[in-house]
């Protein structure tokens, strides 16, 4: 008989807008008898005091600071995973693993001059303690020990779950950053493709959180963006950035694109002033996240030869960006939802693989998306409660 057992996902990612949770059940110990049902799926949006702390842990925490807050993220996180349990009637003791990928909150991709390193919080034994589940972590630490970026780490999953056995496919995600996943047609040999893009939503959301003073978290249909004039210039500075003429692999955070980077361009705008001044930057930062994808797959995807390009992600919900990304491209944008998955699962739905993987010893990583040294079991286990 095969092997089956529920999985859940767990992602806080780069545009804090909440937690995503899947349950899955998986059958199978090894890629080769993989499969998967998903069961449930939640998403606890951040309130705004829940942002802010986010926010002000992640660009200005003292030691006290983020040491508390990995102790608060762990508690959120174990409230969406009996949320969600609860929404299918299943047991939180009864899963088997839970994947959780944590908040991050510093990510130093590797260099010439040394390794990278990275930092996610969340603590899992507070999110073992309070479901009784097994945890696994702390993902891409391994892949960075191994000489990658420890990013995109939803390579591994995207090959098991969406490839498809005669067609390429390009799944492009809209984050607070944006990566794409490039999969070659099951039955090929050709390896996969994937990396960080750059900016997804992060800095159109910041500078919507200072425009409004706060008030609002992001650009609500876009409609900041289409009020704007986007700003020829500055989007051709803009687009100058060293990481979008690096080759892949490659990865990128707020660290880089984040609070400092729409600060420096604000010009000396005030919350409430200026409001067509407020949407020029906006439209002009929402075109900067689609040329640079247009890019990226202008430099390293489309000569692979792509069939279909799929969205993913917070940002598939701004029509100005999904247009935008559609003109740049040149071809027909389809919506996730075409593969089967909410657009907004996709990240939680690769983490509760990931935890999958690592309890039946499969690596996680792929090299070749990366750069790490081979291939690697990802995460760190927590037994669960009483265990």
């Amino acid at each position: 008989m095969t092997e089956s057992g529920h999985f859940v996902g767990l992602m806080s990612g780069t545009s804090l807008d909440g937690i995503d949770a899947v349950l899955v059940r998986i059958e199978g110990t090894t890629e080769e008898d993989f499969s998967w049902k998903l069961e449930a799926f939640t998403t606890t949006a951040y309130d705004s005091g829940r942002r802010r702390m986010l926010l002000e842990g992640l660009e200005q925490g003292t030691a006290e600071v983020l040491c508390r807050l990995n102790v608060t993220i762990g508690a959120w996180l174990a409230a969406a995973v009996q949320e969600l349990c609860q929404s299918a009637s299943v047991a939180t003791t009864s899963v088997t693993a839970i994947g959780s990928h944590g908040q991050t909150v510093w990510h130093v991709p590797p260099s010439g001059s040394g390794p990278g390193a990275t930092l996610q919080l969340g603590d899992p034994a507070t999110l073992a303690e309070q479901t009784g589940a097994p945890v696994v972590s702390d993902f891409r630490s391994r892949d960075v020990a191994a000489g990658g970026h420890g990013a995109p780490l939803v390579a591994g999953p995207d090959r098991l779950l969406f490839s498809s056995p005669k067609l390429s496919r390009a799944l492009q995600n809209l984050g607070g950053m944006a990566n794409v996943t490039w999969l070659p047609p099951s039955t090929s040999s050709e390896p996969l493709l994937a990396f960080d893009t750059g900016p997804g939503v992060a800095l159109i959301d910041e500078a919507v959180r200072l425009a409004t003073g706060g008030e609002q978290a992001f650009d609500v249909d876009g409609l900041w963006a289409r009020r704007g004039t986007v700003d020829a210039s500055l989007l051709g500075r803009l687009v100058q950035d060293p990481f979008f003429a690096s080759a892949p692999p490659k990865s990128t955070g707020r660290e880089h694109f984040g609070r400092g980077f729409v600060g420096r361009l604000t010009g000396g705008l005030t919350p409430g002033s200026d409001e067509q001044r407020w949407c020029d930057l906006i439209a002009t930062l929402t075109m900067l996240t689609a040329r640079t994808i247009g890019d990226a797959y202008r430099n390293w995807v489309f000569p692979r030869g792509v069939d279909e390009v799929y969205l993913m992600g917070g940002g598939t919900h701004n029509p100005a960006l999904v247009q935008a990304i559609e003109d740049e491209l040149g071809v027909p944008l389809k919506k996730g939802g075409d593969l089967g998955v909410d657009p907004d699962v996709r990240e939680a739905l690769a983490f509760a693989v990931l935890a999958w993987a690592h309890t039946h010893g499969v690596a996680g990583n792929v090299p070749s998306a990366t750069g790490a040294s081979g291939s690697r079991v990802l995460g760190s286990f927590t037994p669960g409660a009483g265990r």
